[in-house]
């Protein structure tokens, strides 16, 4: 099975970085609702910038389509506590007793230690738990085990998550070492392929499991003969007690039940109002899932939801990406509500008219090329919801659904959030990073006038045709490539981008304005991909999360296997790093070289090459360099990370029945996160 992993953020720090305005390719409805004034950053703390998006356009929906997406984003926030406790087994607990502090301490919030906590708490609200969001190590607070004490002791009127029989000194008792300690629970998800990946990892998808005993289980139960598999695994926790293994199934009844519960009553509300019949079938679909678990039912949903490319408003909503499973089988719960921009779709409406001039003119071997190019979908999406794991931090381009066989047999749908990127880009207007990180004025100019324009259509590339690419051999699956299929495939996508974005038809094809727009692109992703995301590590850590290896394993490859011919230079000047491309077109080939050895891999399951490759090009920090881009960074006093408030949807009624729906920009982060504590806690 073939799973095909949300972008998260593939070049977060971009817009920041480039330091980009709009390009060539205008955003009409974004552009003319920009609200004067409006505040796009909000808070700022630790490594991590708060973001609020507008919805451009929605102002314009019918009251239907209103009324619509006002159910699908409550069916998306009824999915906050699932990933909360997928994350880690602890973390409710600990986000309510967060929540209870902030609510009702009554001491001084003056002091040093409770900007401290507050600073520990806003981090565990951003990433939906108490390991980072990104690198999924344990972050510490910086205040005392007393001090927490005290926080809990004077806070008074708010209820505490005690269990039957349990005191507030048990509860202490039981928090403290989960929060203070650093070696319990130390990682969320382990890449260590010389460790057990299950015992190691935090992550709450087994319990008592050894990654053995998770691999004989599903092995009994794959039939690699079966040509439309379910995606075994994706909706259950793996759990051995007394000896006997089975899975606990995320259902209404089961796993998950209450929420789920809540989840299905929304989408009910929801499919009164669809658009279309194909629609109203997509929902009850899902809902049919929900209640039963059934994975075949959510691959006749994710049938139903490919082939629904006429409705303007559109979602996602269930258990989908296996970013945080060390095995890459199941899925964490995410959400996002959307609809269709019409003007800016015309790019991707192109690209997706021409996929299978691109299949044909890939360099990867004709072996593993696809015969058809079948209903590759396309369009650029404004947000209106972000949930689960799509909050805070977002995506800016999904392709979906993954199973390889419903992409080959129905296509796929490929969506770039462009308001989510308008956002950034307002948000980072001004930045010293471009100047800091960026060799010399003609290629910070060539950034600023190109960089978002290229970086979108590299997202539309990527998503939209890149992870469709390719086929797998007969036999293949993806978790062939187990722990490193993730780097694997977002660097096989991210190359199919790069190889294409600086080919001559997307000039002609009108995608591009001319050849300049591509070199920024590269210029971006070479600079990020060999020094500036070092500023996400911390200093004698490796690179772990699975984008990263990605950008990591391409731009050292090419970098490495180009010094013959100094294709790309490392210079210094006046004590700073800098690299800079000398020969484009080479770097094309380069790209299209590694891309043809990545098809490879993925084609054929060889989990050897794919380990020498990402261990050997994608892991490693230059301990130097890595030290002189925290100091360079450090004096910029910036966060390298951001994620999003959400608008808040209100319905009017007339007689009972909703006649429109009103949208407001919340601005207090704080506020937010302890509203949907109350509101939207039911496990």
């Amino acid at each position: 099975m073939k799973k095909i992993l949300i972008l998260l953020l593939l070049m977060l720090v971009t817009p920041w970085i480039t330091n980009c305005k709009k390009g060539e390719v205008k955003v009409k409805d974004t552009k003319a609702e920009a609200k004067q004034g409006f505040k796009w950053q909000v808070d700022q703390f630790a490594d991590i910038r708060i973001l609020r998006y507008q919805v451009p356009g929605f102002e314009e929906l019918t009251p239907r389509q209103k009324e619509l997406i006002y159910y699908l984003s409550e069916a998306a926030l009824w999915g906050r506590d699932i990933i909360f406790d997928q994350n880690y087994r602890h973390n409710l607990k600990i986000r309510k007793t967060l929540d209870a502090i902030v609510e009702g301490y009554q001491g001084d919030r003056t002091t040093p230690d409770w900007e401290k906590f507050m600073v520990y708490a806003k981090r565990v609200w951003f990433s939906n738990g108490i390991h980072h969001h990104y690198s999924t190590d344990k972050f510490m607070p910086e205040f005392s085990p007393e001090y927490f004490e005290s926080l809990v002791r004077g806070s008074q009127g708010v209820k505490f998550p005690l269990e039957p029989g349990q005191s507030l000194d048990d509860l202490i008792a039981f928090l403290k070492p989960i929060i203070i300690d650093p070696t319990v629970d130390a990682k969320k998800v382990s890449q260590d392929p010389s460790r057990d990946l299950v015992t190691n990892s935090a992550v709450n998808f087994y319990e008592g499991v050894t990654q053995k005993e998770a691999e004989e289980f599903y092995a009994r139960l794959i039939n690699k003969n079966d040509p439309t598999p379910i995606s075994y695994g994706l909706n259950s926790r793996l759990v051995k007690r007394d000896g006997k293994i089975f899975e606990e199934v995320y259902r209404v009844g089961g796993k998950y039940g209450p929420a789920i519960e809540k989840i299905v009553y929304w989408l009910e509300k929801a499919a009164t109002v669809a658009e279309n019949d194909l629609q109203r079938q997509v929902i009850e679909k899902l809902i049919d899932y929900y209640r039963t678990g059934d994975l075949k039912k959510w691959d006749e949903y994710s049938i139903l939801w490919v082939k629904d490319t006429e409705s303007a408003v559109d979602f996602i909503n269930g258990f989908i990406e296996v970013y945080n499973d060390p095995l890459g089988m199941k899925a964490t719960w995410e959400a996002l509500v959307n609809f269709k921009n019409p003007e800016a779709t015309k790019r991707v409406d192109v690209i997706s008219a021409n996929a299978q001039w691109f299949e044909d003119n890939s360099p990867i071997d004709p072996r593993f090329k696809r015969e058809k190019a079948t209903g590759v979908s396309a369009k650029v999406i404004t947000a209106a919801i972000l949930g689960g794991d799509c909050y805070p931090s977002t995506p800016i381009g999904i392709n979906l659904p993954n199973p390889n066989w419903i992409r080959r047999m129905y296509g796929s749908k490929s969506v770039t959030l462009e308001n989510i990127t308008y956002a950034y880009d307002q948000s980072s207007l001004d930045s010293p990073f471009g100047p800091e990180f960026t060799y010399n004025e003609e290629i910070l100019e060539r950034i600023k006038k190109y960089g978002s324009l290229a970086g979108n259509v590299h997202t539309d590339l990527h998503e939209c045709l890149g992870h469709g690419s390719g086929k797998l051999l007969p036999g293949v699956k993806s978790e062939d490539l187990k722990n490193y299929h993730s780097p694997i495939e977002e660097a096989r996508a991210d190359l199919f981008a790069l190889y294409f974005i600086m080919d001559p038809k997307l000039v002609e094809l009108g995608v591009l304005p001319n050849e300049e727009a591509a070199k920024a692109e590269y210029d971006v992703q070479i600079r990020n991909g060999l020094m500036t995301q070092l500023v996400r590590i911390e200093p004698g850590k490796t690179i772990e999360q699975a984008h990263m290896r990605a950008r990591a394993l391409v731009s050292h490859w090419v970098y490495e296997k180009g010094k013959p011919e100094n294709v790309i230079s490392r210079v210094t000047r006046d004590g700073k790093t800098y690299f800079v491309i000398n020969d484009y077109k080479k770097l094309r080939r380069l790209y299209g070289e590694l891309l043809k050895e990545i098809q490879r891999i993925t084609s054929e399951g060889d989990y050897r090459a794919a380990r020498d490759l990402v261990e050997t090009y994608g892991v490693k920090v230059d301990p130097e360099l890595h030290k002189e881009v925290l100091e360079r960074y450090r004096k910029l006093n910036l966060a390298p990370y951001a994620g999003f408030m959400n608008p808040v949807y209100e319905p009017v009624e007339e007689n009972g029945k909703i006649v429109d729906v009103k949208i407001s920009y919340p601005e207090d982060y704080v506020q937010q996160m302890l509203y949907y504590g109350k509101k939207y806690s039911i496990l």
